[in-house]
């Protein structure tokens, strides 16, 4: 069973300029997906679009997030991609996850919300620490809003405390980060294909 999956870039960088570790983490976890028939459509850099605060599926003139949402929505997992900034996910993740909590009030006639049976699963970058509580952040906030999390749900990256070295300008991918993609990867497309053969009854 062939299955799709989308990526959100929640890097507060805008696309055109410095690369981007979250992508190269993305990248990671696309190249594993595709062992087990899962495609990548695309990768969302969310700071590229005027998403505006708010947690309705649309605040009015000028909001971006309707089309980004509809694009979502029309795959099987999503890939949440984003950096720790202080600690913790950067604002750009947390105002997507705030968006997201329209869904509570978007069920069907069996109650449930239009992320229902579909899979989501991390990935996140940064320097020092952060990477545990950056998932505990999403991975929380997901589930509320209906998304389902696989065993083994994140993949992540963190540098030396205080360091100035980037995911993306490693010189050698750590092997740890292969079988972790490896294992995230294998466990949300095995899970992905279970819920989309036989979805939640509500």
């Amino acid at each position: 069973m062939a299955l799709s999956a989308i990526a959100l870039n929640c890097s507060l960088k805008r696309s055109g300029g410095e690369a981007s570790s979250t992508d190269a983490m993305i990248g990671v976890l696309e190249e594993a997906f595709a062992k087990h028939d899962v495609t990548l459509a695309e990768t969302l850099r969310i700071a590229d679009y005027n998403v505006l605060p708010g947690v309705t599926s649309d605040e009015g003139k000028g909001d971006e997030w309707p089309g980004l949402r509809e694009k979502i929505l029309a795959h099987d997992i999503l890939i949440f991609g984003g950096p720790i900034w202080m600690g913790q996910i950067g604002s750009i993740a947390k105002r997507v996850l705030e968006r997201m909590d329209a869904f509570l009030s978007e069920t069907d006639d069996a109650g449930r919300m239009p992320s229902y049976s579909k899979v989501a699963v991390a990935a996140i970058v940064g320097n020092e620490d952060g990477a545990h509580w950056s998932s505990a952040q999403l991975f929380q906030s997901l589930n509320d809003t209906g998304w389902t999390i696989p065993a083994v749900a994140a993949c992540y990256w963190v540098g030396e405390a205080m360091g100035s070295v980037d995911f993306k300008d490693l010189e050698h991918r750590p092997q740890k980060v292969t079988q972790t993609a490896k294992m995230v990867a294998a466990n949300a497309a095995h899970l992905a294909k279970l819920l989309k053969a036989d979805p939640y009854p509500g």
